[in-house]
Order: C-alpha cells, then sequence, then structure tokens
C-alpha cells in the first residue's frame, strides 16, 4: 500500500498514512481530535547518488573506457 501525505487546512501540519488507492482521497479523521480538515497533498520526492553529481554515460563510441571504438585495443 501506498504512503500518502495531508496537510491540515487550518494550520499547515502534514502527516503520513499508509492506505489502499481507493481510500487515498476519502475524509481524513484528524489524529489530534481537533476536528481539523485535511487534503491530500502532491508527494515529492528525490534520489540522490551520494556523490554530488549526476552520473553520466560513456562517451566515444561502443567503449565503456571513454575512448572511441576504433581507437581502443579492448574492441579490435
Amino acid at each position: 500500500m501506498p504512503i500518502y501525505e495531508y496537510e491540515s487546512e487550518q494550520d499547515g501540519e502534514v502527516i503520513s498514512l499508509l492506505r489502499s488507492m481507493a481510500e487515498a482521497d476519502a475524509p481524513v479523521e484528524d489524529p489530534e481530535g481537533r476536528g481539523r480538515t485535511f487534503r491530500r497533498r502532491q508527494s515529492v520526492f528525490g534520489v540522490s547518488t551520494g556523490a554530488g553529481v549526476a552520473p553520466q554515460a560513456p562517451v566515444g563510441g561502443c567503449c565503456p573506457c571513454g575512448v572511441d571504438a576504433g581507437r581502443c585495443g579492448r574492441m579490435n
């Protein structure tokens, strides 16, 4: 089941709930019992390689070393 995020219209608090897709837009009960109204919000996520730079595809033909395939000794 997916995790959905809901934001309080009154104070902006965000809660996360594990719900089925069929229940994604069903009303959410205020977990603190204060009568707040929650609306589902678009969740975003990011992915990091840990190195701080995006990985790059090999260049220079089909050889993984980056040298033109015609000049690389591994490809001949």
